[in-house]
């Protein structure tokens, strides 16, 4: 059966270079599906939860936005940010959480850029706490 070679980079590291039978990507235009033999593609993507599925092992990631490139049964993600779910410390990521709660709430009141910031920083805490999360569940 045909797979996907998965190349995921930062600008700080390879996450990530393996075979997968489908990849789950946060798009900007909504979730997209890639499977073996996807026509070529280039897209952004939001910061989101990625899927990696093969041989019905299922490892997920969080990514903080970036790119997607697809040709030749070849994903390329360069993403601005992005951890494994073993990677994450849920409580660290909680706490993330509440600080950024905190701090919309404080630039809510100012709006403009604080609160644009804070919301942002928010987000991808929830991602995190999200990821660290179903990882728990499926190791339990």
């Amino acid at each position: 059966m045909a797979k996907l070679t998965v190349e995921l980079v930062t600008t700080e590291r390879r996450v990530l270079t393996q075979e997968a039978d489908i990849v789950i990507a946060p798009g900007t235009e909504g979730e997209l599906g890639i499977l073996p033999r996807h026509a070529p593609l280039v897209t952004t993507l939001n910061p989101g939860v990625m899927t990696l599925r093969n041989d019905g092992e299922e490892q997920i990631l969080a990514i903080g936005g970036g790119f997607l490139q697809v040709y030749r049964d070849r994903v390329l993600i360069l993403a601005d940010a992005a951890e494994r779910s073993d990677e994450i410390d849920e409580g660290r990521a909680a706490e993330a959480r509440t600080r950024a709660e905190t701090a919309l709430k404080e630039a809510q009141a100012q709006g403009g850029l604080q609160a644009e910031a804070a919301r942002a920083a928010l987000r991808r805490s929830l991602i995190r706490l999200n990821v660290a999360r179903r990882r728990r569940r499926t190791t339990t």
